[in-house]
């Protein structure tokens, strides 16, 4: 079974604009592809790469040029000084979930099938899906589903949920299909459970807050020079990445100088994000939503 196929390789590889004697971060290592195209292109050059998920661990190939890390990106910084890494010359991160953790069932990332509501990128969490389900608020409950999965009736879900947890508590996939079936809009149950299974798996892994933190500390670990390349999968992420390559942060405020000159850390190398051909799209269908942006740090 094949773990995962990298969205948008080529592209995102010639954005890093690869020194064969730099040091260069990959945060989302997952199967390894980005972070073998980019060894392929170093000399003396280093590569530190992170992941959360311990599955990660079986793709890592054995290079004195790569060091490994089974870690959350939010300790980026931590992680490259500890390693005596200063500055580095790019960072790459893929986001989203592998293929590997879509197509386990017992991960319940998915619900094309019935499995536990687990969702947890690092399986050592102490919260789950079903947890979160069972014992959160109703308010907190509508919060991140209008946050995450960006649902204008979050508080009928939220209404929903509390109601079905009281009857059976939530355990597996079909729990929800069961719970929420009504709320579906015709026709479009596909993209309601995606959106549903974002906003829970968003709420359980802390993406959101995990990308920022990340993003603030690849700044102030990036030479001037050194390039930033993003790839997102939904809207939230997206927005906060192109926010962020913008401005500097992540309201998108754009600040000015004296003289009224923007000022932002990074040139934007990508004005409009990148996507996917309909070739790659022909060859891995899970690639459509990917979107690519691109930075240079000033």
């Amino acid at each position: 079974m094949v773990y995962h196929i990298p969205a948008l390789l080529k592209e995102s590889i010639e954005g890093l604009n690869i020194q064969p004697n730099g040091i260069y971060v990959d945060v989302t290592f997952g199967g390894g592809g980005h972070s073998m195209e980019i060894l392929k292109r170093l000399k003396t050059g280093k590569l530190i790469a992170f992941d959360q998920d311990e599955d990660a661990k079986l793709n890592v190939p054995d290079d004195p040029r790569l060091l490994f890390l089974n870690q959350n990106f939010r300790f980026l910084k931590n992680n490259l000084i500890f390693n005596d890494i200063r500055s580095i010359d790019g960072l790459i991160a893929d986001l989203g979930v592998s293929f590997h953790q879509f197509d386990e069932p017992e991960r319940g990332f998915t619900f094309r099938q019935d499995a536990p509501l687990d969702m947890r990128m690092n399986r050592d969490g102490s919260i789950t899906a079903a947890i979160l389900l069972n014992t959160m608020e109703e308010e907190a409950l509508a919060d991140i589903f209008y946050n995450f999965g960006e649902f204008t009736n979050s508080r009928r879900i939220a209404s929903t949920v509390v109601a079905a947890r009281e009857i059976k508590p939530f355990a597996s996939v079909n729990d929800i299909m069961q719970a929420l079936g009504k709320l579906v809009p015709f026709r479009q149950e596909h993209k309601f459970y995606a959106r549903i299974f974002q906003s829970l798996r968003i709420a359980v892994n802390h993406e959101i807050d995990y990308l920022r933190e990340m993003l603030e500390q690849s700044l102030s670990m990036l030479r001037s020079g050194g390039r930033l390349v993003v790839i997102t999968y939904h809207s939230l992420e997206d927005r906060m990445v192109k926010n962020f390559m913008k401005t500097g942060n992540f309201a998108g405020e754009e600040k000015k100088d004296f003289f009224g000159n923007a000022e932002t850390p990074f040139m934007l190398v990508t004005r409009k994000g990148i996507t996917p051909g309909e070739e790659e799209i022909m060859s891995n269908s899970r690639a459509r939503s990917a979107r690519l942006r691109i930075a240079e740090k000033i």
